[in-house]
């Protein structure tokens, strides 16, 4: 009989900048999207620094040495109230540990977070047939049906046309 022991999710800290690449080659494998992922790999220097900013909040899903997932989030300070929200941008799970509750394992941390900051509400979104995450999205929370939109910053967009 084969004893799986469960992955073990651990926050990233300024010290774990092997975890955050290898979290990136996780998101370039599970979302097919190496140029985005492993075209540019921050420095050292950098992942330090942005994984020392209370803010940013990254989690990698470990089996032994081999990262088997992670998620990456961002709380967001609001204006309106004195309060923040949690917007979770990266989840992704190799595929051959899929099917194995690491997912939600992710997302159970992340609750965990929220709720020892005092977060209002987590929120994700969801590429429209992306059944899967759909699905698990779903089984957590309530699903609001929202429009999105990629603005360029000044200087990078193309001119209006006449």
């Amino acid at each position: 009989m084969v004893v799986r022991t469960p992955p073990v999710i651990c926050r990233l800290t300024p010290a774990d900048t092997a975890l955050a690449q290898g979290l990136l080659t996780v998101f370039a494998d599970a979302f097919e999207e190496p140029d985005t992922y492993l075209g540019a790999v921050p420095s050292d220097a950098y992942f330090q620094k942005v994984l020392a900013q209370d803010h940013v909040i990254a989690l990698a899903a470990r089996s032994g040495e081999t990262i088997v997932g992670g998620l990456v989030a961002y709380t967001l300070e609001k204006l309106e109230q004195q309060r923040s929200e949690i917007y979770i941008y990266d989840l992704a799970v190799a595929t051959s540990h899929r099917r194995k509750g690491i997912a939600t394992a992710l997302i159970r941390a992340v609750q965990q977070i929220a709720a020892n900051c005092d977060a209002h509400v987590i929120f994700v979104q969801a590429d429209q047939g992306d059944d899967p995450a759909i699905a698990l999205y779903e089984s957590l929370g309530l699903r609001e049906e929202v429009l999105h939109f990629d603005i360029e910053p000044a200087g990078k967009q193309d001119p209006a046309p006449d």
